[in-house]
């Protein structure tokens, strides 16, 4: 008995001391921004895609929801503060208020605007997501060391496309291109992952028309197609969602679409439902009322890497936060069959692009076959050799 007793008074001093040993976690909070300029949209045919009023927003509250779950655990608090700037509101002043409360800004704007924000003198520590541009350029010569980008790129979903195309040898390709900057830019995209994956665009056409598709396309776009000649897909280059839907089964050569309709490389969409996607889907659809679309994915994997971060580190101090995001130690799980990471020399997060139709993965790029020396997410979008972002070096 008495030995009993001495083992378990020398078992009790243990534990006291290791537990001694143990730091106390100390309280974090980590205020956010959702900062949201509104832009006045192009005029299209057709009223079926009006972007619902919070589009983007929706993602990030939604990642709100799932770090307040992790955070109490560890006494990690996370605040989303939301700003709204409207049709030619004063965005700059609105970033400076949001700045003055909070370094972590999430921003749902065009590029201009974004690199507008992030030059501020008052941003020059801020850590600061684009959850809403697309452009390469921005993951390019325009990239600035506090922004860190959770959309993929347009080379990113054209290079996924093209891969694709490669393994069913599709390789003889035509495209029609809207009229908008936006769509032209795509193009170039579309144009340059052709040539990087060894394809040729054969035929190229600018869409003309501003007549009334929905009357005529079954009269105009077979006419309008007719000289293209032979091809195995079709490119469409239009994403103000225009004109690409009149194109499917109208063409004059019975041909399989992509780009914006048809076969979509895409961020997210309704259609993912492997490792784990359809219970996201199922708790957005909760919190909204509606399937969730590309930008609020990308606004919900920005304020889940803040969250992340935060665990792992137990800090909230932006440069120790960007720190650990850019290292190799950093891992978001983002529904997606893989471990989602940042690249170091421009900011971008690595992900999987899946191609879809309205109703089904078709497939998920990297494809199998398409390699890479470092990271096989990495052979989609602009390769560290090929960048010209100086800032993150």
């Amino acid at each position: 008995m008495k030995i009993l007793n001495r083992l378990s008074a020398l078992l009790a001093a243990a534990v006291a001391t290791c537990t001694l040993a143990i730091p106390a976690r100390a309280e974090v909070t980590l205020q956010v921004t959702y900062l949201a300029q509104h832009v006045e949209l192009p005029p299209v045919l057709s009223n079926l895609d009006v972007p619902p009023d919070d589009l983007g927003l929706a993602g990030a509250r939604l990642a709100l929801k799932d770090n307040l779950t992790t955070g109490k655990f560890l006494k990690h608090n996370y605040a989303l503060d939301e700003i709204q700037v409207e049709i030619g509101g004063d965005l700059l002043s609105a970033a400076r208020q949001a700045l003055a409360a909070s370094p972590y800004l999430i921003i749902d704007a065009p590029a201009a605007d974004l690199l507008a924000v992030a030059d501020l003198p008052e941003a020059a520590n801020a850590l600061i997501f684009n959850a809403s541009a697309p452009d390469d350029t921005l993951r390019d010569a325009e990239c600035r060391a506090n922004v860190l980008h959770t959309l993929p790129s347009r080379a990113m979903r054209a290079d996924a496309l093209m891969q694709f195309a490669q393994s069913r040898r599709w390789t003889d390709l035509a495209m029609i291109t809207g009229g908008h900057d936006s769509d032209r830019t795509l193009a170039a995209a579309l144009d340059r992952s052709a040539r990087k994956f060894g394809m040729k665009i054969t035929a190229r056409k600018d869409w003309i028309f501003d007549a009334d598709m929905r009357r005529n396309a079954s009269q105009e776009v077979p006419l309008f197609t007719q000289d293209m000649g032979d091809y195995d897909l079709l490119l469409i280059a239009d994403e103000t969602n225009d004109f690409g839907r009149y194109l499917a089964y109208n063409t004059w050569l019975p041909r399989p679409v992509a780009g914006t309709e048809g076969l979509v490389p895409t961020a997210w969409s309704p259609v993912v439902e492997q490792w784990g996607a359809a219970q996201l889907q199922s708790r957005f659809s909760d919190l909204a009322g509606r399937d969730m679309a590309p930008r609020d994915y990308a606004a919900w994997a920005a304020l889940r890497v803040l969250g992340e971060a935060v665990t792992r580190t137990n800090s909230a101090i932006p440069a120790t936060l960007r720190d650990f995001i850019l290292s190799d130690a950093f891992e978001l799980a983002g529904f997606k069959g893989r471990t989602l990471s940042f690249r170091h020399w421009n900011g971008q997060l690595r992900q999987p692009i899946p191609l879809v139709t309205e109703r089904a993965v078709v497939a998920q790029a990297p494809l199998p076959g398409f390699l890479h020396q470092r990271n096989e997410m990495d052979s989609l979008g602009i390769d560290a050799p090929e960048s010209k972002c100086t800032a993150f070096q």
